[in-house]
């Protein structure tokens, strides 16, 4: 079991701290965003702005890694 921690190899602990790990911290920045807009009282459509603009990037990141896995790469 050389060049292994624990059992896993570098790469199985890289995969999961992306698929975990960064999850994770984007349902984090996701509470900061709400509580963004619910303390600078940004109404319906402020809120909705904020989301949309702010989460658009973390969409970006999690549909790139679906498309990788729907055509295996």
């Amino acid at each position: 079991m050389e060049g292994t921690i624990f059992g896993f190899t570098e790469a199985q602990i890289a995969e999961f701290g992306i698929t975990f790990g960064l999850g994770a911290f984007m349902l984090y920045m996701l509470f900061i965003i709400g509580e963004l807009a619910y303390r600078s009282k940004a109404g319906k459509v402020g809120t909705f702005a904020l989301f949309f603009v702010l989460a658009f990037g973390m969409f970006g990141f999690v549909a790139k890694n679906v498309i990788q896995k729907i055509w295996g790469i």
